[in-house]
């Protein structure tokens, strides 16, 4: 979720204060005071200064950043920074939950439940997944949220009806949406928001009595998750801030009178965990790049040695990401499965 102009102007770099919230003791999902610490970590993708925690309760599992940036922090860490840098086999991996072939699978888990009306695709950005989705409901009607003005861009381009930019959580949004949409799609978009629970309840109130609730998140329980640490690409910190377990999600839902219809990994995993940590491996084990918050930039010799590096590694990521696809059907059936799809249905009063 980038911004559309680049800067370079960083919130206080050493001054905490102004970055992060203060740090909270319990569980912002059940309220438990038993925190564990999971990583601590840098920008390992994007070489932004600072350091990040995150942190798991050890009752419910709720996986999250604390502390958490503050909303000047989160604005910086997720626009585009004029001159930094980016590694292409880095960005391509993380990408990897978009790809064409992965929205259509995705747009085709709805249609046993027929062709709705309206849908809402929250956290859209330039509503690649409603372009993809029409190809399997093509007289549906798709609308789009983000906190970016992308969302408008889409609408430009015709691949949604309305474009409506912010939060969904936003009073003056909701206000708009509410009760009205057949489906509601977050597709990796509760990772990213301050409060999944409350982003949830909005996704349901946007939604007929009856309607759908379309979920795509990351399990922090995946194996590779605790094998790799702070090296798993998917934390991707600071801009994940919250990973929720499958049975909080479940319960949470039930809780507001949902219907279950569809919970796994089987369908929903990303075969990307091993790729991933050797693009961020290959990265960090080079010289440092070039940053705007560098006081002494590199010299030229080490620019240049670095991006050489950086071409002559490739093959190694591509090596990681075949062997991810070929571990990937076993993957999807094991705990090793990094993503899961829920699909809930809204009681009809």
């Amino acid at each position: 979720m980038s911004a559309t102009a680049p800067d370079t102007a960083f919130p206080a770099p050493h001054g905490s204060a102004r970055v992060h919230e203060p740090r909270r003791p319990d569980c912002p999902w059940c309220g438990s005071a038993r925190l564990r610490t999971r990583l601590r970590t840098g920008d390992l993708r994007r070489h932004r200064p600072g350091l990040f925690t995150v942190d798991e309760c050890r009752d419910c599992g709720h996986t999250f950043q604390n502390p958490r940036l503050t909303p000047e922090g989160l604005a910086f860490y997720r626009r585009a920074v004029r001159g930094a840098p980016r590694d292409p086999a880095t960005e391509r991996v993380l990408a990897l939950h978009a790809v064409r072939h992965r929205r259509r699978a995705t747009a085709r888990a709805m249609l046993p439940f027929g062709e709705p009306e309206s849908w809402l695709d929250v956290g859209t950005g330039l509503a690649r997944f409603p372009d993809t989705a029409r190809e399997f409901f093509p007289y549906t009607a798709f609308d789009g949220t983000d906190l970016t003005s992308r969302v408008e861009r889409a609408r430009e381009l015709g691949r949604v009806e309305e474009a409506h930019v912010g939060p969904l959580t936003d009073p003056g949004v909701l206000a708009r949406l509410s009760g009205r949409y057949d489906v509601v799609s977050l597709l990796h978009h509760l990772e990213r928001t301050t409060d999944p629970r409350a982003e949830l309840h909005a996704a349901l109130a946007a939604l007929r009595p009856g309607g759908h609730l379309l979920i795509e998140t990351l399990d922090p329980r995946c194996v590779y998750a605790v094998l790799f640490g702070r090296w798993w690409l998917p934390y991707d910190q600071p801009r994940r801030l919250h990973l929720l377990p499958r049975r909080n999600l479940r319960e949470e839902l039930e809780a507001c009178g949902c219907e279950i219809v569809t919970a796994g990994h089987r369908a929903a995993h990303v075969p990307h965990d091993l790729a991933g940590l050797a693009a961020l491996a290959l990265s960090h084990a080079l010289p440092a790049p070039d940053t705007p918050w560098r006081a002494v930039p590199p010299s030229p010799a080490d620019q240049r040695l670095r991006a050489a590096l950086l071409r002559a590694g490739i093959p190694l990521v591509v090596a990681a990401a075949a062997l991810d696809l070929a571990l990937s059907p076993l993957a999807r059936h094991t705990p090793l499965a990094n993503t899961y799809r829920v699909i809930a249905r809204k009681p009809k009063r």
